[in-house]
């Protein structure tokens, strides 16, 4: 027991060590003061605001979704400076006037709302520098929250708009001024008001509110010590408590880098302590939680986005969700298992691990709020509805004991802490919705897809490598939340012109959308777990992409075996689908540990790599020799093993 808390002190040390880190170079500002006060008074207002509609009704699209924008440009510009080399203990003026004009701009349409509907698209003069400076303050607040790469696709976006009757080819098109632009752009729902922008100022913030009151109460906490009691003893126990704590966490998070850095600071020292090299500690924690974007039933913003595009419920998107994240996860727990078997590294003694019983008697009521958001979504509450139960849940769940309750200073900075982390998602919203519109009033979407499509020579594989890579490659500069808008605008279409089901396409370009997170060159979510195992990130994000080997087979799987999500599917298809996937990355997954009974010879890895390769593509012919190929690698093996 007395390691159990020499562990955790360690973890809290590390923990706070990254945080200063973070603080020393990020733009973020650290307020104290009166400027601290207003902040969280803007804060509390724009989290009340939110679980105001909530309750009592969404007010019209425009209203609804320019007021949420008001708040978050204002936040914005008044928390993150211009330039790096400003102060970040006092706010710059210039910051002040862009802020007051952040919050003005988008207010401008509420305000002028009648007056806009009954003009039926007509700009004057005022609406068009109105709506301008709003289009300006949406990239400029990207630029400082996002990255300068997500800003520089936008404005590609808005140039094509402007110029494309001048470009040759077939992305030609009739050209659009920048006065239609605008009213495009800023004065409907198609452009940066559209579906992003729509969904992020009703569900999904009050999902991050919802993630922001279970910190309060100790939910990760809980989650970590849950899968320590679980899997602790294990073979390389401390990675496989990292599998199962991400995944958890993942269930009320959609942050790859988040959940890195959170649960990361506590399992990353005890892989290493146990004798995890410091490159793959660094990765199973990034890939594990990368995968919680992944898993129900609270997946990333972008899985609430395509139930939007799609005009599916959200329950429906859960429910192809499940299976191919399940398997995602056996596979990188199948890596760690090998990898454990391979370096001979023991689990933790179970008598310094905490009991799962004591662990339930006296926190377990913390998981009604979770359990509940689930059987809501079941019984066809809206997803907005659903959130709002479970945050009162949340709150009313931990005052059951005394040892997690709340106080109410911790509700209040429940609600400044979850509007801050807002701010992100409503950037990108914004931004992608700006891409969208674009998009929308070009035509480019249908064009792209042709082009793909004609590119691949009407061939669907290499569709789905263009679309894959496509998507990787945004991965490096915008988050999913924006990569998912763009590519299921792009290259969803090609897909489905081949004939692939609306919902495998989008699924599919959100998969890689999200393993983006932890593909070289840029792999955000493991350079923060190198960064917490003090390990080389390149390193780390190759043992990621290894990892993740599963994440890279099963949407190409779902392509073109649709039962996996659940389409005119039978009890049958699934039952077998489950069983060759799982077979077969477990022979992928052996392959790339270079490990199964024993360790492997070059042809043996090969063996095992084709043979769970084939058990994973669908269809009796290759399930039958991938399985022959698997038993013959076995029966190496087990001699190999006897000798």
């Amino acid at each position: 027991m007395e390691q159990n808390v020499n562990l955790t002190e360690d973890a809290e040390k590390i923990a706070q060590e990254i945080l200063r880190k973070v603080d020393a170079e990020s733009d973020y500002r650290v307020l104290t003061g009166f400027a601290a006060k207003i902040i969280a008074a803007i804060a509390i207002t724009f989290s009340l605001f939110q679980l105001y509609t909530a309750a009592f009704g969404v007010l019209d699209a425009m209203i609804q979704r320019s007021i949420h924008l008001a708040f978050a440009l204002c936040l914005i510009y008044l928390l993150y400076p211009m330039k790096k080399s400003w102060p970040r203990d006092r706010i710059h003026p210039v910051d002040v006037v862009l802020a007051i004009l952040g919050a003005a701009a988008p207010l401008y349409i509420p305000i002028f709302y009648q007056e806009l509907v009954r003009r039926a698209g007509t700009v004057t003069t005022l609406d068009y520098i109105v709506g301008l400076i709003g289009i300006f303050l949406v990239l400029e607040a990207v630029r400082r929250v996002v990255g300068i790469p997500m800003v520089i696709i936008a404005s590609g976006f808005i140039v094509y708009a402007l110029v494309g009757r001048s470009i040759p080819g077939p992305f030609a098109h009739r050209g659009v001024d920048l006065p239609t632009l605008v009213q495009h752009q800023f004065y409907t729902t198609e452009g940066l008001f559209g579906i992003p922008i729509g969904v992020s100022s009703t569900f999904i913030f009050l999902f991050i509110l919802f993630g922001a009151f279970l910190e309060k109460t100790g939910l990760g906490q809980l989650f970590i010590d849950l899968a320590n009691a679980v899997a602790g003893w294990a073979a390389g126990g401390p990675a496989k408590v990292a599998v199962i704590s991400s995944a958890l966490e993942g269930t009320v998070s959609g942050s790859s880098v988040a959940n890195t850095a959170g649960s990361g600071s506590f399992t990353i020292p005890m892989m290493k302590r146990l004798g995890y090299r410091p490159e793959f500690a660094g990765a199973v924690e990034a890939v594990a939680s990368t995968g919680g974007q992944l898993m129900p039933p609270i997946m990333g913003a972008a899985a609430f986005l395509m139930a939007d595009f799609l005009g599916v419920e959200y329950l429906r998107i859960i429910q192809a969700a499940v299976i191919p994240a399940l398997l995602y996860y056996f596979g990188v727990w199948t890596q760690v298992h090998f990898e454990a078997k391979k370096l001979g590294l023991r689990g933790m003694k179970r008598e310094e691990l905490p009991k799962f019983s004591v662990i339930m008697k006296e926190r377990g009521h913390l998981l009604i709020p979770l359990l509940a958001i689930i059987y809501l979504l079941v019984e066809g509450y809206t997803p907005m509805k659903a959130a709002l139960y479970a945050i009162i849940l949340a709150i009313a769940s931990s005052m059951i004991r005394k040892n997690t309750r709340i106080s109410f200073y911790d509700i209040v900075k429940g609600l400044e802490d979850g509007a801050r982390s807002a701010l992100g998602v409503v950037a990108a919203t914004a931004c992608a919705g700006i891409i969208v519109g674009v998009v929308t009033q070009t035509g480019l979407g249908l064009k792209l897809g042709s082009v793909l499509v004609d590119l691949a020579n009407n061939n669907l594989f290499l569709t789905l490598i263009f679309t894959m890579i496509t998507s990787l490659i945004l991965g490096m500069g915008v988050p999913t939340t924006a990569n998912y808008v763009i590519t299921s605008t792009i290259a969803a279409p090609a897909l489905v012109l081949l004939n692939v089901p609306t919902l495998a396409a989008h699924m599919f370009a959100f998969y890689f959308g999200i393993i983006a997170d932890i593909t070289p060159p840029v792999a955000l979510a493991a350079f923060v777990g190198a960064g917490i195992a003090k390990a080389n990130p390149f390193k780390t994000g190759i043992e990621a992409t290894k990892l993740a080997i599963a994440a890279f087979l099963v949407p190409y799987v779902f392509v073109y075996n649709p039962s996996m999500l659940l389409i005119d599917v039978t009890a049958g298809d699934i039952i077998l689908i489950v069983i060759t996937s799982i077979i077969g990355i477990i022979g992928v997954g052996s392959a790339v540990s270079g490990y199964f009974l024993t360790h492997q010879s070059f042809l043996e890895r090969i063996i095992f790599f084709v043979g769970g390769l084939l058990m994973v593509i669908p269809g009796i012919e290759t399930d039958l020799m991938g399985l022959g190929l698997l038993l013959l690698g076995y029966l190496i093996q087990r001699r190999k093993a006897k000798k």
